[in-house]
């Protein structure tokens, strides 16, 4: 099983508008999937779970329909608290927290805050998200740090980079799912993805639920990772677990 699971939300507009409703329509349907997914992934034993829910460039939609999509937020995090308390759920957000409005933002910290000892699992929810915006944010960090004498460029590495990022803490996406059949990453997790294996599915999210996790899940068992090596060195690197009585995930 993956250890963390990434997902792009893809499609609710096209849902609402396939149906001849209004696309806010397809953004609560879309919730209900959000729900069955996180309650799945605890149940199966997914550790971190993260979910692409609104990105920078989605501050360019229709005032009506950004002002909506921050209603549903703020009305999913205040009704699943008590259920991320009682499974020991913890709530993490990567993004651009300033520019979400001041009610939703109180919100969402309060529920960080509250969640923060929950070990269980990890829901990040990337608000407000730019894979590249986070890339930048990490360089000028980094030159600050440089120009202040704190950090020798020599003493960057992968590690430091990602230790700067927003995901700070969370390991890299094990499998990154994207629904509505579109074949981009659309700015999300940049340099998290590496390494991550990509599933696309045509099913629209708000119509992605039990039995098309599953499916996703399943492909992802069937894939050999081997991280730019052969068959033969990943066999020999797996023989010393194998017979220490680990297993091969």
């Amino acid at each position: 099983m993956p250890q963390h699971v990434a997902i792009i939300m893809d499609g609710n507009g096209r849902w609402a508008t396939q149906r001849r409703k209004h696309r806010i329509e397809g953004h609560r349907r879309g919730k209900t999937s959000v729900r069955v997914i996180v309650e799945m992934s605890r149940k199966i034993g997914i550790r971190y779970l993260s979910l692409y829910a609104f990105s920078t460039e989605n501050w360019f939609r229709p005032d009506d329909e950004v002002e909506a999509l921050m209603g549903l937020l703020e009305h999913y995090l205040v009704a699943e608290q008590t259920k991320m308390m009682r499974y020991g759920i913890r709530l993490l957000s990567v993004g651009d927290r300033s520019r979400l409005p001041v009610g939703v933002r109180r919100t969402l910290e309060g529920v960080i805050e509250a969640t923060a000892n929950n070990q269980r699992m990890t829901v990040v929810l990337a608000l407000s998200y730019s894979g590249r915006d986070d890339i930048v944010r990490m360089a000028r960090n980094l030159a600050q740090q440089v120009k202040a004498g704190r950090c020798q460029p020599q003493s960057v590495d992968e590690r430091w980079v990602s230790a700067h990022l927003d995901t700070a803490g969370v390991p890299d996406p094990d499998l990154l799912i994207r629904t509505s059949g579109e074949m981009r990453v659309s700015n999300f997790f940049l340099w998290q993805i590496a390494y991550s294996e990509l599933y696309v599915t045509p099913t629209l999210w708000p119509d992605f639920r039990e039995k098309e996790y599953l499916q996703a899940l399943l492909d992802f068992q069937r894939r050999r990772r081997r991280f730019g090596r052969t068959d033969e060195q990943m066999a020999g690197s797996l023989a010393p677990t194998l017979e220490a009585g680990g297993r091969k995930s």
